[in-house]
C-alpha cells in the first residue's frame, strides 16, 4: 500500500514537472529557433529588394529550385546529376578523410598526452601544420597524387587531424594522477591504464575534438571541390555561380548548413551511446 502510495506521488509529481517545463521546452526549442530563422529570412528579402537586379527573394529562389528540391536524385546524362547524388559524393569524401584522420590522431594525442617527450616533439611540428590554410595543402596534394578524388580526401584528412589530437592528449593529460597512482600500487599493467582509466575518462575530450574535426571536414571539402571540379557539392555551388544562377547557390548553402548540423548532431548522439553522458551545447 505504501509503495504504491509513493508510486502515484511520483507519477504525479512527474506530470507536474512536465506541465511546468513543456512550455520552456517549447519555447526553447520550437518558437525562439523559428523566430531566428524567420528574422534571417527578413533580412534576406530586405537585401533581395534592395539588389533585385541579381539576388531572388526567398519565394523566387524556392520556385526556381522545385526541381532540385521534389527530384534530389535524378540522371540526366554525364554530370547532370541531382543535388542528393552531389551531396551524397561529398559526404564520401569528407567521411573517408575524417575516419582516416580520426584513427591516426586520436593514437598520436594518446602519445602526446601520456609522454613527456613525445609531446616536446611533436608540439612544435603541430603549431606549426596547423594554421596552414586547406587551399595550401591542394597543390601539394595534386603533385602527389595527380587526380582530383585523392587529393580532395588529402586535403580533409590533414586538416582534420590537429583538433582531435590536441584535444585527445588534453582529455590524457587531464586524467587525475590519483587514479594513475593506485593503478601503479595495484600493479596493473599499462595497457590495462589505458583501457579501464584514460581512454573512459578522455573520451569526452577526443570526442570534442572529433566534432570540431568533422565540422572542418566539412567545410574544407566545400572549398576543395570549387578548385577541383567534379561532382559535389562545393563544385556545384561554383557552377551555379558560373551561371549567375543564385537561387540554386542559396539552397545549396542551405544543404550544406542543414549536412553540418545534422553530422555534428550524430556525433553527438554517438558519444551519448559511447559516454552514456551528454555533451555540453557548443
Amino acid at each position: 500500500m505504501i509503495l504504491q502510495l509513493n508510486l502515484s506521488a511520483i507519477a504525479v509529481a512527474g506530470q507536474v514537472a512536465w506541465k511546468r517545463a513543456k512550455p520552456v521546452i517549447v519555447r526553447d526549442v520550437v518558437i525562439l529557433p523559428a523566430l531566428g530563422f524567420l528574422g534571417l529570412i527578413l533580412l534576406w528579402w530586405m537585401v533581395a529588394l534592395w539588389r533585385s537586379d541579381l539576388m531572388p527573394t526567398p519565394a523566387q529562389a524556392l520556385v526556381a529550385n522545385l526541381d532540385f528540391i521534389l527530384n534530389p536524385f535524378y540522371e540526366r546524362g554525364p554530370g547532370d546529376l541531382g543535388i542528393g547524388w552531389l551531396l551524397l559524393a561529398s559526404l564520401r569524401r569528407v567521411l573517408i578523410g575524417f575516419g582516416l584522420g580520426a584513427l591516426v590522431a586520436i593514437p598520436i594525442g594518446f602519445l602526446i598526452g601520456m609522454s613527456k617527450p613525445a609531446m616536446m616533439a611533436l608540439n612544435p611540428v603541430i603549431q606549426i601544420l596547423k594554421p596552414v590554410s586547406p587551399l595550401a595543402w591542394l597543390p601539394i596534394a595534386l603533385a602527389i597524387f595527380n587526380l582530383a578524388e585523392p587529393s580532395a580526401i588529402f586535403v580533409i584528412f590533414i586538416t582534420s587531424l590537429w583538433p582531435t589530437i590536441i584535444n585527445t592528449a588534453l582529455g590524457v593529460s587531464s586524467v587525475s594522477k590519483d587514479y594513475i597512482d593506485v593503478a601503479r600500487v595495484l600493479e596493473m599493467p599499462r595497457w590495462r591504464r589505458i583501457t579501464k582509466i584514460i581512454w573512459p575518462a578522455s573520451l569526452p575530450y577526443i570526442f570534442t575534438g572529433l566534432r570540431i574535426s568533422l565540422g572542418i571536414a566539412w567545410l574544407v571539402i566545400v572549398a576543395v571541390e570549387m578548385l577541383t571540379g567534379g561532382i559535389g557539392i562545393g563544385f556545384f555551388v561554383w557552377d551555379e555561380w558560373s551561371r549567375l544562377n543564385l537561387s540554386s547557390v542559396f539552397l545549396a548553402v542551405l544543404v550544406i548548413g542543414l549536412t553540418g548540423l545534422l553530422l555534428d548532431y550524430a556525433v553527438g548522439q554517438l558519444q551519448v551511446l559511447v559516454t552514456h553522458r551528454r555533451p555540453k551545447a557548443s
